[in-house]
């Protein structure tokens, strides 16, 4: 590969010392303001034609099929605590293939969220096997990998291995699938939902074996305001949150945790909004 994520430069960087811009919550797009629970304006196609490189997404079982949706916790009943229902994870996975498939030299990042502890076995891996997406997915000869032990970019696409999945919580039934790759041993993230537009940094969650400094990092810079004490996602204020700026004074804030490095993953609500993309190739070096 020559061009690798847009940028000839990035083709011998490795993958864990590459700064990508990602989707909070991607698949809860509308332009709907009356739309519960929307974190996004733009569809999966399009937040990967903008420059998008991570999706992140929270997942639940809907009648018995894997649905990227939200809960609302107040609730008791299933049918009626799911919010913003985005559809089953394998028609969500089938676009992102479309979009590998016409996109050869393109390095994408799932970081998906599993808060009811679903099995791997009977319920993600039948999702990833129905969206033929399985070809694509990189599985590291052993895990955790350090920050500084990921291969570039370059090899990456060279291999046609050149998506990587993570999960935030192993299945309750202790399933495990060798190209989903648990979260906090190699990654640790900043607090979210904050409400504080300053982003304050400090590392939220992370696990070992390694040290924090040999983990990846993401920054959680997605900003949300207070009603009635629920956080909800501060759309106004988007096109100020996701601007050079914001990002540029929170991931440098950060890069002290992380022995001076930028972030991996600098994840954002409303992505068509700001100049993320700006951001991001001022972090990596091909602004």
């Amino acid at each position: 590969a020559t061009v690798c994520n847009g940028h000839a430069q990035l083709c011998n960087r490795g993958y864990g010392n590459v700064t990508f811009i990602g989707a909070h919550d991607s698949f809860a797009s509308s332009t709907s303001i009356l739309a519960v629970g929307r974190t996004q304006e733009v569809d999966i196609p399009a937040q990967l034609s903008l420059g998008v490189r991570l999706l992140q997404a929270q997942a639940h079982e809907n009648n018995g099929e894997l649905h990227f949706c939200h809960t609302n916790l107040l609730r008791t009943d299933l049918s009626s605590k799911l919010i913003f229902d985005g559809g089953t994870v394998s028609a969500y996975l089938s676009k992102v293939k479309t979009f590998l498939d016409a996109n050869p030299n393109e390095v994408i990042t799932f970081i998906f969220t599993n808060p009811d502890g679903l099995s791997i076995a009977n319920m993600w891996h039948p999702a990833f096997v129905a969206s033929g997406i399985l070809d694509y997915v990189y599985i590291p000869s052993s895990t955790p990998v350090k920050q500084s032990s990921w291969p570039t970019l370059g090899s990456m696409i060279d291999s046609g291995k050149r998506l990587v999945v993570f999960m935030d919580a192993a299945p309750k039934d202790g399933s495990s699938a060798n190209y989903i790759l648990m979260e906090f041993p190699m990654i640790w993230e900043t607090p979210f939902d904050s409400t504080d537009a300053s982003f304050p940094c400090k590392i939220d969650r992370t696990n070992g074996p390694l040290a924090n400094t040999d983990h990846m990092y993401m920054i959680n810079h997605y900003l949300d305001t207070n009603v009635l004490g629920v956080p909800i996602p501060d759309g106004p204020d988007a096109p100020t949150t996701n601007g050079v700026k914001s990002i540029l004074t929170n991931a440098y804030g950060c890069a002290p945790l992380a022995g001076g490095r930028a972030p991996n993953f600098v994840l954002l609500d409303w992505v068509d909004k700001g100049q993320p993309i700006a951001a991001a190739n001022t972090l990596n070096g091909v602004a």
